[in-house]
């Protein structure tokens, strides 16, 4: 083991099997932790969410109630319109799985293209405001050490991603319980403390409306409310991410799935509508400098006393603290998610292939890496001011709402027969795409000029990014799918008399992929230019285990009979022109690793052996992925060089 392997697995973990059943369960995620993992996002809202909501009443602070009602039935419609995505699409995926399938690729386009975006600002925004409400907490001397912790933390998350999705929710875990268990107590003592008050809310709510509507007209009254429930939106964010991330939950997925939902709605809809109960009972009003989620919990908290000990200061500090460290929990979802995406849109190939790759510790590591140093740019170009991001975050995720939603109404139009109670599951999707797209509309218009536009504009150009990819991608596939065909009656040749292997000779091994051209190609190129030199031809394959394919047994075993069709027909070719000819494959996440240990195997099987191999089956031939594939062909020739083989890369014109 070389000292860099040493190093990788001490800071990563040793590599994990992706073929073993218990590895699956290791890392699969049961619904208590993936409520952490996946749950944060959402439950972190509630942190800024209520109070933008709030102070958009103005004077009108009575109308509350109904935005605390409103808040949580939105909550609990959104979600259970998220648990039938997950029934309907256990693969994962989410909003551009269901976009995709049911109202068309580029639908899912948009949706993926949004998302991503989404995830990117999730975890820029939540790290900067984490950082912000820590930093409300020490003296003012220390904020130009601000921008650098953000970072820091950034790279910290990412480190911790890259181990294992286990791994960074059970250390993230003390920090999302702590949260729940202090703001719980908070919503129901402070709720408790004012019993008398409960009685009036509904009552002084519907006096300040009619009073309002008779003063400035119903509708001003009706667009103070929609304008101040549409800009606390933020309040849902994050309830997408369950749904993309259901192939890495426990068995039974889809059930864990929903439960999971169920208690992300649950502590969502308690905490967010407890909240603004809290601010009309106990009277908030904004200060500058505070949160009303800091003024509302200092004046629960006052004539707290432990003897003669005020515990005030120390326990809103501790709460306050929960609360930042909550919003850095919550960024971690982006880490989860944002690759999830980012894979299933590489395999229908918006993307590039590497970002449905794993690593040695089954996580999509090129993903997570994207994510990290994407959110480091945007941390850096803002410089973490949390007023500039959230009006960068608050489009995108309504847009992948009303997507979903419009998707989930097409559905049940279209397979009334698959469900008695149809009418309803329609009703739920109709309303909430009703609400979402109201929240979309109202939202851009109000923050467009404000810096809306700009994630409109990012948003387009990965859109646009997308569509460059999968024209490239649908290019090379067809040149490939021809030099296939030109090829697919020569490899089909059989013989049964053959010579055998002999080991003492010359070997030529090919190292060759699925696409029959390109592994012909180089085998051809060989026999042209080294006649009769070589007497054994060995063909090496090694089939990447990517994200789509682990822990499908289907996808899994199909790529394991393709590849060997495959080598298959090369051996058949050489033993129908009298040569020696055998194959060797593996699977595993790691191809450059693979490959490098078949070759090994290769090279102590027959001694005398040369390797050869077409660029083509190290690169996708998307010119975007090009140099990268290039560059692993190049690891490889390296690596047998270090070892004492030779290697030959064989140019392929197409």
């Amino acid at each position: 083991m070389t000292t860099y392997t040493k190093i990788k697995y001490f800071l990563l973990g040793p590599p994990r099997d992706p073929f073993s059943r218990q590895t699956q369960r290791h890392i699969a995620l049961v619904a208590f932790l993936a409520w952490i993992g996946l749950g944060a996002d959402g439950l972190s809202s509630s942190c800024y969410g209520p109070e933008e909501a709030f102070l958009a009443l103005g004077t009108h602070t009575s109308l509350g109630i109904y935005l605390a009602i409103a808040t949580a039935l939105t909550v609990f419609i959104i979600s259970i319109a998220y648990m039938q995505i997950i029934a309907l699409f256990p693969n994962g995926g989410g909003g551009y799985k269901v976009a995709t399938a049911l109202l068309g690729p580029h639908a899912g386009l948009v949706s993926g293209s949004a998302l991503i975006v989404d995830y990117v600002l999730t975890i820029a925004i939540s790290v900067a405001s984490g950082v912000d409400a820590f930093f409300s907490l020490l003296p003012e001397h220390f904020l130009h050490f601000k921008l650098i912790l953000e970072c820091v933390l950034v790279i910290v998350l990412v480190f911790l991603n890259l181990r294992g999705v286990k791994e960074s929710v059970k250390v993230l875990m003390p920090i999302f319980m702590g949260f729940v268990i202090t703001h719980a107590f908070l919503i129901i003592y402070g709720i408790s403390q004012h019993p008398e008050g409960l009685p009036n809310l509904l009552p002084n709510a519907a006096k300040d409306w009619h009073n309002a509507a008779s003063s400035f007209g119903y509708v001003f009254v009706a667009s103070l409310f929609l304008k101040a429930f549409s800009l606390g939106g933020g309040t849902y964010t994050g309830l997408e991410a369950v749904s993309n991330y259901v192939p890495r939950l426990a068995e039974p997925r889809v059930k864990t799935g929903r439960f999971t939902m169920f208690l992300l709605a649950v502590s969502l809809a308690f905490t967010a509508g407890g909240i603004i109960m809290l601010y009309l009972l106990w009277g908030a009003q904004h200060q500058d400098g505070q949160t009303l989620n800091a003024v509302v919990f200092r004046s629960i908290m006052q004539g707290w006393h432990i003897g003669s000990f005020d515990v005030q200061p120390a326990l809103l500090f501790i709460v306050l603290s929960l609360e930042a460290g909550l919003l850095l929990v919550a960024s971690n979802t982006g880490f989860i998610d944002g690759p999830t995406i980012l894979a299933s849109m590489a395999t229908d190939k918006w993307m590039p292939h590497f970002f449905s790759s794993l690593s040695s510790r089954l996580v999509t590591k090129h993903g997570i890496t994207l994510m990290g140093i994407s959110s480091l740019i945007v941390l850096l170009l803002t410089e973490g001011n949390v007023d500039i991001l959230v009006v960068l975050y608050s489009i995108n995720v309504f847009l992948t709402f009303s997507m979903s939603l419009l998707s989930l109404c097409k559905y049940w139009v279209t397979h009334r027969e698959e469900s008695r109670i149809w009418p309803l599951k329609l009703l739920i999707s109709c309303i909430g795409f009703i609400v979402c797209a109201s929240i979309l509309v109202i939202t851009t218009v109000e923050k467009f000029f404000a810096g809306g536009w700009l994630t409109m504009v990012i948003t387009l150009g990965v859109i646009g990014l997308g569509l460059f990819i999968r024209k490239s991608y649908g290019k090379v596939q067809r040149k490939l799918a021809l030099a296939d065909e030109l090829f697919a009656d020569a490899v089909q040749k059989t013989s049964i008399e053959h010579p055998a292997l002999d080991p003492t000779q010359q070997t030529a091994a090919f190292i060759v992929n699925d696409c029959v051209g390109s592994g012909m190609h180089a085998l051809l190129w060989v026999l042209r230019l080294f006649p009769g030199v070589y007497k054994n031809f060995v063909f090496v394959s090694v089939g990447e285990v990517d994200s789509g394919k682990f822990g499908e047994k289907d996808q899994w075993q199909s790529m394991r009979r393709d590849f060997k069709q495959t080598l298959k027909h090369y051996v058949n070719y050489c033993h129908a022109h009298g040569l020696a000819a055998t194959s060797y494959v593996a699977f595993g996440t790691d191809v450059v690793e693979k490959v490098s240990e078949l070759t090994e195997k290769v090279t102590k099987d027959f001694p005398k052996v040369v390797f050869f191999s077409s660029k083509l089956i190290f690169q996708d031939e998307n010119i975007l992925t090009q140099f990268l594939y290039n560059q692993n062909a190049y690891i490889i020739q390296r690596r047998l060089h270090n070892q004492g083989y030779n290697m030959i890369i064989l140019p392929m014109r197409m």
